[in-house]
């Protein structure tokens, strides 16, 4: 199965190796036809703490790296 890839912002790096990506998504909804815009935030891995709050990144899935990571940084 193919792993996720989701984009977002980075809105935390205060931990090390870890950052708090904020991803966003639009979706119609269905009885009011009014364009609605939702947000989640993951915790991703950054081994290297290579980036800032505001950076925009790609995350992708991985296997379980602690109790709140499941995710890790592959670009900016």
């Amino acid at each position: 199965m193919p792993k996720r890839i989701l984009s977002g912002t980075v809105t935390s790096n205060a931990n090390a190796q870890t950052v708090t990506v904020s991803v966003g998504r639009s979706f119609t909804h269905p009885v009011l036809k009014k364009t609605i815009r939702k947000s989640k935030k993951y915790r991703a891995h950054d081994e290297n703490n290579a980036f800032n709050v505001g950076d925009s990144v790609r995350i992708q899935e991985c296997a379980p790296r602690s109790k709140t990571k499941r995710w890790e940084v592959i670009t900016s």
